[in-house]
């Protein structure tokens, strides 16, 4: 499913393992800047 919408040059992903996000958090963000 992933590759039928991304095509043939994905983006990079990354997956991080945790019991818990600090403060309670829900969901977390990682971000690239290219400037």
């Amino acid at each position: 499913v992933y590759a039928a919408h991304v095509g043939a040059n994905p983006p990079a992903r990354s997956t991080v393992e945790v019991a818990k996000l600090p403060s309670g958090a829900l969901v977390e963000i990682e971000a690239i800047a290219h400037l």
